[in-house]
C-alpha cells in the first residue's frame, strides 16, 4: 500500500521548513553593529577643543556686550548735559572753543562724503574686476589675480594716509583748481582703493556661485556673453553685490588713519570735496591725543560720536548680513 503523496497548499507553498516548524520566524539580515568608536566616551581632547571655541564665542559677545554698555554709560552722561534738540538741531561742531556747539551734522557731512567718494572709486572698479575674474579670466590667471586683488587690503591704513596727502593729492591739485592740501577728495579717493578688494573679491564670489544653468538657458534664448553677463549672472548675483557694497561702506566709514591724515581736522557742514573735513572717526582720534581732562562734556563727546557711528555700521552690518543670507538661500533679486 502507498503512502499518500504530499501536495503544496491552495497558494502554492509547500510544507513549513524546519525553521518553520522549530516555531523560529524568518527575518531580514541582521541589523549593523554600532562602531564601537560611537559607544566609547569622547576624548578628552575633543572636549578640551570644544572648550576652547566655546570661550573664544563667549570671549567675542562679552566684548561687544562691554563695548555697548560703556558707549551708552558715557554717552547718557553726555546728553545729561546736552539735549538732543542741540545735538540734532545745531549745524555748528565746537565743543573745544570757549562758544562751544555740540551739532552732530558736519562731522556726518564729512563721514558721509568720503563714504561716497569711496564707494564712487571701488564699486565700478570693484564690480568690472569681479565680473572679469569670474566669467573671463583663465581659471591659472584667475588663481593669481585674486590674491593679489586682496593684498589691498592688507596694507596698513596709514600706509593709505600718507599715500593720499603725499601723492594723490598734490596730483589732483594740478587738475582740480581750488584743492586745498587737506580735502575730502583725495583721502576718499583712496579709501575707495582701499575697500575695493572686499567689493571685488565678494562680488566674483557671488557671481562664481550663480548655476550654470541660467547661462546655459541664456546661450540657448540666443544672447551672447556679455549680454548674459550683464542681463542674467549679474542680477542673479545682486543680493551677494549688494552684501559686499554694503560692507565697504561700513569699512569706509569707520575708517580713521586715512582721513585723520590727509582729510584735515576741520568739521564743517559742507559737501565741497575740495575744502578740509573732519569725519566721525577723526575727532575721535583728536580728543582721545590725551589733551581733554577726562570725565569733562568734552571728553564724553568721543562716547556720543562713537555711539552714533556704531549704530550706523550696525545698520548697515545688519543688512549686509540679510542680503547675504538671501544670496545663500537663492535668491535672484
Amino acid at each position: 500500500m502507498t503512502s499518500p503523496e504530499r501536495h503544496p497548499d491552495a497558494t502554492g507553498a509547500d510544507a513549513p521548513a524546519s525553521g518553520e516548524r522549530s516555531g523560529r520566524t524568518p527575518s531580514g539580515p541582521p541589523p549593523a553593529a554600532v562602531p564601537s568608536d560611537l559607544l566609547r566616551p569622547r576624548a578628552r581632547s575633543e572636549q578640551v577643543v570644544r572648550l576652547v571655541l566655546f570661550v573664544c564665542a563667549l570671549v567675542s559677545i562679552v566684548t561687544t556686550v562691554g563695548i555697548v554698555v560703556v558707549l551708552v554709560r558715557e554717552s547718557a552722561g553726555f546728553f545729561a548735559e546736552v539735549s538732543l534738540a542741540e545735538f540734532f538741531g545745531d549745524s555748528q561742531w565746537t565743543p573745544l572753543f570757549d562758544q562751544k556747539h555740540f551739532g552732530i551734522w558736519p562731522l556726518l557731512a564729512g563721514t558721509l562724503l568720503t563714504t561716497l567718494i569711496a564707494v564712487l572709486v571701488a564699486l565700478p572698479f570693484g564690480l568690472l574686476a569681479a565680473i572679469y575674474l569670474a566669467e573671463f579670466a583663465p581659471e591659472r590667471l584667475r588663481r593669481v589675480l585674486k590674491p593679489a586683488l586682496e593684498v589691498l587690503a592688507g596694507i596698513p591704513t596709514v600706509v593709505y594716509g600718507y599715500f593720499a596727502l603725499t601723492y594723490v593729492t598734490p596730483a589732483l591739485q594740478l587738475v582740480v583748481p581750488g584743492l586745498a592740501g587737506f580735502n575730502a577728495l583725495g583721502p576718499g579717493i583712496v579709501m575707495g582703493i582701499m575697500i575695493l578688494p572686499i567689493i571685488a573679491s565678494l562680488s566674483e564670489d557671488a557671481i562664481y556661485a550663480v548655476p550654470a544653468s541660467l547661462r546655459e538657458a541664456s546661450y540657448a534664448l540666443g544672447a551672447g556673453r556679455l549680454r548674459t553677463v550683464f542681463r542674467v549672472v549679474v542680477p542673479s548675483a545682486f543680493s551677494g553685490i549688494g552684501a559686499s557694497v554694503i560692507l565697504g561702506v561700513s569699512r569706509a566709514i569707520g575708517e580713521t588713519m586715512i582721513v585723520a591724515i590727509a582729510a584735515g581736522q576741520q568739521p564743517r557742514l559742507t559737501f565741497d570735496p575740495r575744502v578740509p573735513i573732519e569725519t566721525m572717526t577723526a575727532y575721535i582720534v583728536q580728543i582721545s591725543l590725551g589733551d581733554t581732562p577726562t570725565g569733562t562734556v568734552e571728553y564724553r563727546t568721543i562716547f556720543a560720536v562713537g555711539l552714533c557711528l556704531f549704530l550706523m555700521t550696525l545698520v548697515l552690518n545688519i543688512a549686509a548680513y540679510r542680503l547675504r543670507k538671501r544670496m545663500l538661500k537663492g535668491g535672484l533679486t
